[in-house]
């Protein structure tokens, strides 16, 4: 499904590819649209396109990765293909993260910035959990 969602985007976007180029273009993307820089783990990554017109943003990576934000004790899990609209301090229509919450994996598709500096995350149920923004900044 993403696969073709992001054929439909990709003929006006800004396509980068190549690890090191792909983890700077997407620091300055989410810099842009006021989202931490970490949020997005960026190891292995392929390519990323951001198709302005839209909003549309696509991450590919090699393979699918887990990733454990310290900060608040939780593991997210990437899969190889990332989408999302991405407006200034919001990401909606998330595909490909889920986050552990016990013992299942939950599927991530809304993430906003408040104006406490805090993120919320929801899920496609309604769902939402809400933690602090520095949680999600890039780690060393």
């Amino acid at each position: 499904m993403s696969s073709q969602q992001i054929q439909s985007h990709r003929e006006t976007a800004e396509i980068f590819t190549g690890e090191s180029l792909c983890k700077q273009k997407s620091r300055d993307l989410l810099a842009k649209f006021s989202l931490p820089k970490g949020l997005i783990p960026l190891t292995d990554v392929t390519e990323l396109g951001h198709n302005a017109a839209t909003g549309f943003v696509w991450v590919r990576r090699k393979k699918k990765t887990t990733h454990l934000f310290r900060a608040i004790g939780r593991k997210v899990s990437y899969d190889c293909e990332v989408t999302a609209f991405v407006e200034d301090g919001r990401m909606r229509s998330l595909t490909g993260v889920k986050s552990k919450e016990l013992l299942i994996w939950v599927t991530v598709s809304d993430i906003c910035v408040g104006e406490s500096g805090k993120l919320t995350f929801g899920t496609p149920a309604g769902l939402s959990r809400t933690f602090p923004a520095t949680a999600f900044e890039e780690e060393d």
